[in-house]
């Protein structure tokens, strides 16, 4: 994006955030979760040429995953200067323009141009400046376990979540599944967004980038393995605290 030789690091990370880890609180039990699969499993494998009886699958039985979203937060402020045209306009008998010790010559017309013009038309000068460029970004990035940025559409708070969230991870019997990429990584691509509206050719680049949280959200997703007509399988997948199909 821009020449690493003309950047200056005020500060890449300051003191990093801790992260906080999350569980959020199922809103159906198995019973609730076995009932949308009634409902939902012979849409699994019916299609517009052919339907499915619900008596000729097979459903197992469910399994519940607890499946992380990493959510990372930052902001990113950077002043730094680029070159751009800012074009004037002077009267015909104008030859040049002086600043500083520049001298930009008017643009060169063409025959049509000065026939239009006339004797008292207008001339255009080009004056390549540097502006001294000054941004500030905030945001927050959310990705699935599998490492693709994701929708966060999830409410947090005191009656969402769990309040033991290490001892519901911890117990040796939840499977959980974790993020599909490091928190170096999540950061590095919430940095390179933040960074997305910077010129192209920005020189003397001075920048700040602070992190402001790392959060680990476990999502509890019930799934229910489904055996149809010539030994067809469906796996469906229930987000348990908004109650619907994933």
């Amino acid at each position: 994006m821009f020449n690493s030789q003309d950047c200056i690091i005020l500060s890449y990370l300051e003191e990093s955030p801790g992260t906080k880890t999350v569980v959020l609180r199922m809103s159906i039990n198995e019973t609730e979760a076995m009932e949308i699969v009634e409902q939902k499993k012979a849409g699994q494998f019916g299609s517009m040429l052919s339907r499915v009886k619900k008596e000729e699958i097979v459903v197992g039985l469910p399994e519940v995953y607890y499946e992380c979203m990493l959510r990372v937060a930052g902001r990113y402020a950077a002043n730094y200067y680029v070159k751009k045209v800012h074009t004037i306009t002077v009267t015909s008998n104008v030859r040049d323009v002086v600043l500083g010790d520049t001298t930009f010559p008017i643009n060169t017309k063409s025959k049509f141009g000065k026939i239009i013009s006339g004797k008292h038309g207008k001339s255009k000068v080009d004056l390549e400046l540097d502006e001294h460029v000054f941004i500030e970004e905030k945001d927050e990035l959310t990705f699935d376990h599998h490492g693709m940025e994701a929708e966060f559409p999830f409410k947090i708070d005191s009656n969402t979540v769990e309040s033991y969230p290490d001892s519901i991870l911890e117990d040796g019997k939840t499977a959980v599944r974790d993020a599909g990429m490091t928190h170096d990584e999540a950061v590095q691509r919430l940095e390179q967004s933040l960074k997305g509206g910077m010129d192209d050719d920005a020189k003397n680049i001075q920048e700040e980038f602070v992190m402001d949280g790392i959060t680990r959200v476990y999502v509890p997703i019930f799934e229910v393995r489904l055996s149809g007509p010539d030994k067809r399988e469906k796996i469906i997948r229930i987000d348990a605290v908004r109650k619907k199909i994933v």
